[in-house]
């Protein structure tokens, strides 16, 4: 318990001070879920990401399975919130607070559903050799699955300097993406049987660059739930 809630509880009635402990222990449940949900997300990054080098069936069918595990968690979050607010009564930080873990809940939920599509392009791409860029997309997922360790932290934290320096490695992730989409279209213009899996890994790299704006938009709610302000940290 943080100096605040500690100030606050000290002042109030036996009946006050229970329903306090209560809607503290809520949102410790909250923040619990939505700590282990980054974890499996940061892990299905990575493994996703490793299913296309390394052209592994099996891993990337495991990650489209445990896909369904964070949809399940979101669920689960979900409705412990809609429950604490409907048996709690937050109000102020408390409800702002609960409303922000919802929404992060939502981005981490969509950020597995890209992982489980960048699979579904390793899938497809299991009897093909790998081209030279595969290598750009194993460095962008890296990069994202780090980007999703930091910006769990920065909101276990509350902390908008972290969450700020997470959203700002974006801009790699992006100028990453710019670069091996221009030399995978040169390189299939060149030689028309690259093409199949020149498309594949294009939409394997726009589902990595797509989580790295997933994270920026969870960084835009640690700073909300910092400072009170709605800022645009991708202008």
């Amino acid at each position: 318990m943080d100096a605040e809630t500690a100030a606050r509880v000290s002042i109030l009635r036996p009946e006050q001070a229970g329903s306090r402990a209560t809607l503290d222990r809520e949102e410790r449940v909250v923040k619990d879920g939505i700590l282990r949900m980054g974890s499996l997300v940061e892990a299905q990054i990575r493994e996703a990401v490793r299913s296309v080098a390394e052209r592994d069936l099996e891993t990337a069918d495991a990650v489209v399975a445990a896909d369904a595990r964070i949809n399940e968690a979101q669920r689960e979050i979900a409705d412990t919130i809609v429950s604490t607010i409907a048996t709690q009564s937050p109000v102020a930080r408390d409800l702002r607070f609960l409303i922000g873990l919802d929404h992060v809940a939502f981005e981490l939920e969509r950020i597995g559903d890209h992982a489980s599509s960048i699979a579904k392009q390793a899938r497809r791409l299991v009897e093909e050799s790998p081209l030279p860029q595969t290598a750009v997309l194993v460095q962008m997922g890296r990069l994202a699955a780090d980007q999703v360790r930091g910006i769990v932290s920065a909101l276990i934290d509350i902390d908008d300097r972290i969450a700020r320096e997470v959203a700002g490695r974006d801009d790699e992730i992006d100028h990453l993406y710019r670069t091996t989409f221009a030399d995978i279209i040169d390189l299939m213009r060149t030689d028309p049987q690259t093409v199949e899996r020149g498309t594949r890994l294009i939409l394997a790299a726009h589902w990595v660059e797509r989580i790295g704006d997933r994270v920026t938009n969870i960084a835009e709610d640690v700073v909300y739930l910092a400072t009170g302000r709605i800022e645009d940290l991708n202008p």
